[in-house]
């Protein structure tokens, strides 16, 4: 409930509110994983150097996981698209890319890195990172963990409620009528949170992740992905470039 308060309060205020909450949150997100990495280093890094000795050769699926894992997390890129108002030609577009690509690899790394410690046995937990947080034993840290856990599930849940009121009030526009006040982007925040509680509350969050993502990585390979890279590229390349003026 705490969450979902969050998310409509943050939306209903527009993107100047999601801006803050984007910069904040990936300030405390980023500061976390490295303290995580740290405290992992010294509590089992000798267990993270065997593990990468150890393993064992990739899978023969490994190719379609790495995939799927980066086609639902494409929807990232969905998400920050109303907030890209900053960027004003295309050097900055490539110089952004370059820079948030890697960046948001970074915590995943670091992450993967810690569970070297224990593969393959962390593949059967059903939270890996709460697994690590025991083997740790540093209980201020593991309170720390899942604040900044909250902070992010608050970052993403605005931004993909965010975009879809942009995307609403840009309709709106459209159509001559002024764009979409704080009560109606709270209402449009409100009603997709409550379909997702619902959903979630019958099949279960685990279960709707574990049935869900593959799916969701197909459609947004299919319906974003391809053709960002085909039809998009060929009419970016057809476009002249236009600089902003001084």
């Amino acid at each position: 409930i705490l969450l979902a308060l969050g998310i409509v309060v943050t939306t209903a205020l527009g993107t100047g509110a999601v801006e803050q909450l984007f910069k904040y949150v990936s300030i405390l997100l980023y500061a976390v994983y490295a303290l995580f990495l740290v405290l992992a280093l010294a509590s089992f890094g000798g267990l993270i150097g065997q593990g990468f000795a150890n393993a064992p050769p990739p899978s023969g699926n490994w190719i379609a996981g790495g995939l799927t894992y980066a086609s639902y997390n494409i929807v990232g890129a969905v998400v920050i698209l109303p907030v890209l108002r900053h960027l004003t030609s295309r050097r900055d577009a490539l110089i952004a890319g370059a820079v948030a690509g890697p960046l948001a690899m970074l915590p995943a790394i670091l992450f993967f890195v810690a569970m070297a410690a224990f593969y393959p046995e962390i593949g059967a937990e059903a939270l890996p990172s709460d697994f690590l947080l025991r083997h740790m034993n540093v209980p201020g840290f593991h309170v720390i963990f899942q604040v900044m856990i909250f902070a992010a599930l608050l970052e993403s849940g605005a931004g993909a409620v965010h975009a879809v009121n942009e995307r609403i009030s840009g309709a709106v526009e459209a159509r001559g009528r002024p764009p979409l006040g704080t009560r109606a982007r709270a209402i449009i925040a409100a009603v997709i949170l409550g379909g997702c509680m619902f959903v979630a509350a019958r099949i279960g969050l685990i279960a709707l992740i574990a049935s869900g993502y593959r799916f969701l990585a197909w459609m947004f390979l299919a319906v974003y992905i391809a053709p960002l890279l085909t039809l998009g590229v060929w009419r970016l390349l057809r476009t002249p470039i236009l600089e902003p003026t001084p």
